[in-house]
């Protein structure tokens, strides 16, 4: 659907002082070349200044009557450095060394800018004609077509690749070159590509593609030149015009679209073999699989019959576009150079119409017109703030074609697809397509359309579109119609930037109904002689130059003419106002956008539109309601500028929209850095009082409104609570009751619930207890409150959080670092108890391991520093080893050894007695945590302990011994009978029994303990050893009276099994 607006598009006109009647026109790099369409053969040239004002530069001769004519900037390209094919095509066999060094430097290095202007300073772009002399058809293109223009007389004539001679090219310089490019066929249309210069021609049966070349003559001369470079060879295909883009080509016939793509391919055939590729098309019809056959002899017997044959209407996408049965043979003509590149064909689009049978025309007027690609270039990664690059990188491809009374418009970059059909009021004459509009002729008046070009380009550039974070009004938006400015037969149509040249031509017979006198009693002859005298005095065409308004004036104009119908008609509203902002996003778009004057007031007016946006879709009842965070974000809006924005009479309205609700709920569960006044947080939470109550909790805890009245604040939870309570609401309350000291209503509030109910309570609202604020964990009032009063809610609550990812490890080292004011190295008692209970919680093996190792760490710290905590930890070794699988039952040789007081012991004992816990368990890696034990390795019974617990999880019972009989040998056995087993119990017999009996013989009987431990582990070994085996471990010079009792006690074992 094309909606209708009355608005202003179009500013000032003013008219081309043209000498005779123009035949063809067109505009590039603010000039306009027109054509003459008398006898007198030429071409005169008008430079377009500001606000449309029309200079004339000069003319000049073409060698037949213009047929057609395009004008190409073709430095555009090109500007970034010279390609090396075409540097070393103009350089001859015998060039000295340093004019070769040059070229190759040319080709491969950046030239500075100020080269780049002097070489390209006469020759930058061409106008390329299709000319008739004589009833033959010819293809020129003019060079270097200013020296003429400025009253030059000089003109060289050549033929397209003609090698010249350096002598003779030296005066290109201050003369103009006309290119003659020779074909087999007749030319029927041109077009120029507007990403690097090339040219492409349509002929009868096929499309003749000629590649731009620079032709480097000395250091101070390079002049444009052509190379027919390929043929695209279409059967029973005659084109009526041709558009050409980036390899991207789109052909048009009477009632055919055909767009195609040519893509680059490796090819390894012979360099000298001329390139040949034939796209095969399947056998299959379109129209639903007729054979051949059996079409023509319908056909045939229908022509029999005298019928008319109307093939349905056709279109193709995309893969499907192959079955169009139109094959296409290239043939490449490009000199065999290292550089050659070979293409083949990707069909995009093919469509098909059928005559015309509406009432507004016949069958044989219904022709397509005005086929025409449109770029649109990528503005991030070849732009910066401050300049801007000649050579871009393209963004999206958007094709556009039109029949007499609807016009399509297609994405054929990325995707192809359709995105705007335009329905029209009239018969059209001629289209073109800019980024931010199209301009239709009909037979009375100047249409402006807008386009989708900008929405379609802005998704294909940020992927952030269509998300919460960014929003764009979408590609389906229904166009609409800006203006009809009527004119007298307009009959043709160019634009360049913020110009449209429009030719009119009246015909004879409305000059003579302009002027046809107002008494209605002159004779008849009086009235033909009349006729005739006005028809050959006066013209009847002009052609003119039609100002387009600035873009901060159109969107001014419509942002006032959508607050038309902003009570009335909301959709139409936002209709209008999402107009207006792709409006300014299109020019936003435009490459030229950084080097312009309104840069600053388009940004402006780019965040106001979004503001605008963001109003409606708050403000009305909307489907796409969600769009107002996006938009309001975009905008630069603060929470509180957006609630300013909401109209004063709005205090008295008792219901709000979907969309602010959805934007004030996003926006204050954010971490924002803003606080709210008292007045707005408590518009806020009437509101969500009125809106939705059930998320009063949630909003209450907000950053934003640290400011609300409590009182307020807990008026309106009372009420919610009366409807659904929970224990977030609770929690909420009880948070509230703080900020107004009321500690009273605080009891009563947190003995409602058990504890466990409170902890899991600060799931559905953590921040209750923490902030964030630029990355930084700040922990409330309510946290701070329940340091003192209830830390064990307050770990069990952060355990609960971190549990559900509410909280990272990270976050709560820094929550409770700051709970507790300590510095960034010391570690509050409190961090310790989390950890702890995070132990008996957690089941992630990383995170286990870390908090193992975490807690060890600190552990070895307070004991090697004999620092005692701050405060008392919640929890026992005892309630430790209870609750968590991580802590180990302390091992009655750890307890023996730590019997023995020793003054290294008595500081630290509950951290001691935990370290020892973790060590005893079977979680921790030992490997990691020995350099965390290091410190404790001469601290007495403690550092005894540890090195043998962490010798005995590594398997080095041995070593173990060692340690024990070196510095406790009365806890030997008891280690030995508790540590070793299985496979490890032979270290009895083989390790420790002998230790002891060589230990025992060198002290004699000064050691009671080792005489004691020796008849102990007797005892042990001659239980589990046959005799004779029992016999062998015995010393040679032992005392038979000491160890004959364990040798009769082996022995009597025997005979009782």
């Amino acid at each position: 659907m094309v909606r209708l607006y009355n608005l202003h598009p179009f500013g000032s006109q003013r008219v081309v002082p043209c000498k005779q009647e123009p035949a063809q026109f067109c505009c590039g790099r603010d000039v306009l070349f027109v054509a003459s369409a008398a006898a007198s053969c030429g071409v005169e040239v008008f430079a377009v200044r500001r606000e449309g004002r029309c200079e004339p530069l000069g003319s000049f001769a073409t060698l037949g009557s213009v047929l057609r004519m395009a004008h190409s900037r073709a430095g555009q390209a090109g500007a970034g450095g010279l390609c090396e094919r075409g540097a070393r095509s103009c350089c001859p066999a015998g060039a000295s060394p340093l004019r070769r060094a040059l070229l190759l430097q040319w080709a491969h290095v950046e030239v500075a800018s100020e080269l780049w202007s002097r070489v390209f300073s006469f020759n930058r772009d061409y106008l390329v004609t299709i000319e008739e002399k004589s009833k033959a058809t010819f293809l020129r293109a003019y060079v270097n077509w200013r020296c003429m223009s400025a009253g030059s007389s000089r003109v060289c004539v050549r033929m397209v690749g003609h090698k010249m001679e350096e002598s003779y090219t030296e005066t290109l310089k201050e003369q103009m070159s006309i290119v003659e490019m020779a074909l087999s066929d007749p030319p029927l249309c041109i077009s120029c590509c507007p990403v690097n210069g090339d040219l492409l021609v349509g002929c009868k049966n096929k499309l003749v593609m000629f590649c731009l070349k620079y032709l480097v003559i000395n250091q101070n001369l390079t002049v444009l030149d052509f190379e027919r470079s390929l043929i695209l060879h279409i059967d029973n295909f005659i084109p009526a015009e041709v558009a050409f883009c980036a390899r991207h080509i789109a052909i048009t016939t009477e009632l055919d679209v055909l767009i195609l793509k040519l893509d680059l391919i490796q090819h390894s055939a012979d360099r000298g073999e001329q390139c040949a590729y034939q796209v095969s098309t399947t056998e299959k019809l379109v129209d639903g699989g007729i054979k051949d056959e059996d079409l023509a002899a319908h056909s045939l017997q229908l022509e029999l019959d005298e019928f008319v044959i109307c093939q349905k209407p056709v279109e193709l996408l995309g893969e499907e576009s192959k079955l169009c049965k139109i094959p296409i043979t290239l043939e490449s003509t490009e000199l065999s150079t290292e550089d050659k590149k070979h293409f083949q064909v990707q069909y995009l689009l093919f469509r098909h119409f059928t005559p015309d049978q509406s009432p507004f025309g016949f069958c044989e007027e219904t022709k397509l017109h005005s086929v025409q690609f449109l770029p649109v270039y990528q503005t991030g990664s070849s732009m910066t703030a401050n300049e801007e690059t000649e050579k871009r990188e393209l963004l999206s491809l958007f094709c556009f074609f039109s029949l007499p009374h609807v016009g399509y418009l297609y994405s054929v970059g990325k995707l192809v697809e359709l995105i705007s059909t335009y329905q029209y009021s009239e018969r059209s004459e001629q289209a073109v397509l800019t980024p931010q509009f199209l301009h239709v002729i009909t037979s009375e008046s100047l249409q402006c359309y807008t386009v989708r070009c900008s929405a379609a380009a802005a998704r294909d550039e940020d992927p952030y579109i269509d998300t919460t974070v960014k929003a764009c009004p979408p590609v389906t938006l229904d166009v609409c119609t800006l203006r009809m400015q009527l004119f007298i037969g307009p009959r043709a149509i160019c634009h360049y930037k913020n110009h449209i040249v429009l030719l009119t031509k009246a015909d004879t017979e409305d000059i003579t109904e302009r002027r046809k006198p107002s008494r209605r009693m002159l004779s008849r002859k009086a009235d033909n002689n009349r006729s005739r005298t006005i028809s050959e005095l006066e013209p009847g065409w002009n052609l003119y130059i039609i100002n387009t308004v600035s873009t901060i004036q159109l969107y001014r104009e419509m942002v006032d003419y959508s607050r038309t119908y902003e009570n009335v008609r909301t959709e139409s509203c936002i209709h209008l106002l999402s107009e207006a902002h792709l409006l300014v996003r299109a020019a936003i778009m435009d490459p030229s956008f950084f080097k312009s004057d309104d840069k600053e007031e388009l940004l402006r007016a780019f965040r106001e539109s979004c503001a605008f946006l963001g109003d409606c879709y708050s403000r009305f009842d909307t489907r796409d309601y969600h769009l107002a965070l996006p938009y309001y974000r975009m905008s630069g809006l603060s929470v509180a500028e957006v609630l300013e924005r909401i109209a004063s009479e709005s205090d008295e309205i008792q219901t709000y929209e979907r969309g602010l609700i959805f934007y004030l709920t996003h926006s204050l569960n954010e971490e924002l850095n803003e606080e709210l006044s008292k007045e707005l947080a408590d518009k806020v939470l009437r509101i969500f009082y009125l809106a939705d109550p059930m998320q009063l909790p949630h909003i209450i805890c907000s950053p934003c409104m640290k400011n609300v009245c409590p009182l307020t604040a807990v008026k309106y939870l009372c009420k919610v609570e009366d409807i659904m309570p929970s224990v977030v609401l609770t929690l909420t309350k009880a948070f509230m009751a703080l900020k107004m000291g009321d500690l009273t209503m605080y009891e009563r509030e947190m003995n409602s619930h058990k504890e466990t109910m409170l902890a899991c309570g600060f799931i559905g609202q953590p921040k209750l207890l923490r902030e964030c604020n630029e990355g930084i964990v700040i922990p409330t009032e309510f946290a701070v409150h329940l340091k003192v009063m209830q830390p064990g809610l307050l770990v069990a609550a952060t355990v609960a959080l971190h549990e559900n990812s509410k909280i990272e490890l990270e976050e709560a080292d820094m929550f409770f670092k700051m709970l507790c004011n300590n510095g960034e190295d010391m570690v509050p008692q409190l961090l310790v108890d989390f950890w702890e209970a995070l132990l008996v919680a957690c089941s992630q093996e990383e995170v286990l391991q870390e908090l193992l190792l975490r807690v060890t760490y600190q552990y070895v710290w307070r004991i090697s520093k004999k620092q005692l905590p701050e405060t008392k930890p919640l929890k026992t070794t005892e309630d430790l080893i209870n609750s968590c699988d991580h802590f180990g039952s302390i091992f009655p040789w750890v307890t023996f050894i730590m019997s023995m007081e020793s003054p290294l012991d008595k500081d630290c004992p509950e951290d001691i007695s935990k370290l020892q816990s973790i060590l005893c368990g079977q979680s921790i890696d030992i490997t990691a945590a020995l350099p965390i034990l290091e410190p404790l390795a001469e601290a007495g019974n403690v550092g005894l302990t540890v090195r043998v617990l962490c010798s005995t999880r590594l398997g080095k019972h041995e070593e173990s011994i060692d340690q024990l009989l070196r510095q406790c040998p009365a806890a030997a056995v008891l280690y030995a009978q508790h540590e070793l087993k299985d496979d490890s119990r032979a270290v009895l017999w083989n390790k420790l029994l002998p230790e002891l009996c060589e230990r025992t013989r060198l002290i004699r009987s000064d050691c009671p303990v080792l005489i004691s431990s020796l008849k102990e582990i007797l005892s042990v070994v001659a239980m589990e050893l046959e005799l004779w085996d029992f016999l062998s471990l015995l010393p040679e010079d032992g005392t038979a009276a000491f160890f004959l009792p364990h040798l009769l006690h082996c022995s009597q074992r025997k005979q009782l099994m």
